[in-house]
């Protein structure tokens, strides 16, 4: 069942392993099959090593296993509730990468300082507020993804495929689980970027809205002329 999306889900996954963005079993990748409202994950506490096709799980959007012998990710509620309410989205990476969980951790946004950043992300890259106790002690990764959303009620997703989840790490998010990895590597080169820079001149501002527009919209906008047709 759906094996196509499972295969570039595990794929992503392994490329996520690669990109030396996570350790260990952390961090996971999924897809979703819209048609079927069906969605494929890592499974949790896999090793990378041992992550193969027919270990990545499906769950159908209440959460229940459609096939597979392993636990989903437990972060499994977290992307689904985010594939609920981004609906273009069709693939999301989270993990635990250096320079974007500082970011996270100090619950603060990432600011954008230059044109690196301004290529993938319109603008600051939103931190969440802290969770309240209570939603910590139940449905926690659900609240989780309700924080995100919540965050995101004036921003478009599309034109901003990151969230730092406050006191957790960066979750980044695509139109394919390749992509969704793309951005969490690009994520990770420009909070590194930013971090060393506020080292170096504490006092910097952040990019100009003019030079914001032109880099983003140039790749991203409907009259976009980067690279080729």
């Amino acid at each position: 069942m759906l094996e196509g999306l499972k295969k570039q889900v595990c794929q992503a996954n392994l490329k996520l392993n690669k990109s030396g963005l996570v350790i260990c079993s952390w961090g996971n990748v999924s897809g979703i099959d819209r048609e079927k409202s069906i969605i494929a994950i890592k499974p949790s506490g896999i090793s990378y090593d041992n992550l193969a096709v027919d270990k990545i799980v499906l769950v159908d959007m209440d959460g229940n296993i459609v096939e597979g012998d392993l636990n989903p990710s437990s972060d499994t509620a977290t992307h689904l509730e985010l594939y609920r309410n981004f609906a273009d989205i069709a693939g999301i990476c989270h993990s635990h990468s250096n320079y974007a969980s500082i970011w996270a951790q100090a619950c603060i946004d990432l600011p954008c300082m230059g044109t690196t950043h301004a290529d993938y992300f319109y603008g600051s890259v939103p931190a969440t507020k802290a969770l309240e106790a209570d939603k910590i002690a139940d449905d926690y990764e659900l609240n989780t993804a309700k924080a995100i959303v919540k965050r995101f009620a004036k921003i478009d997703p599309a034109q901003m495929p990151a969230v730092l989840v406050a006191n957790h790490g960066p979750f980044t998010w695509s139109d394919s689980p390749d992509k969704a990895v793309d951005c969490a590597v690009v994520l990770e080169y420009v909070a590194k970027m930013a971090f060393e820079t506020k080292l170096l001149n504490p006092a910097i501002g952040g990019i100009s809205n003019e030079l914001l527009d032109k880099h983003f919209l140039r790749k991203h906008g409907k009259n976009a002329y980067y690279g080729q047709n």
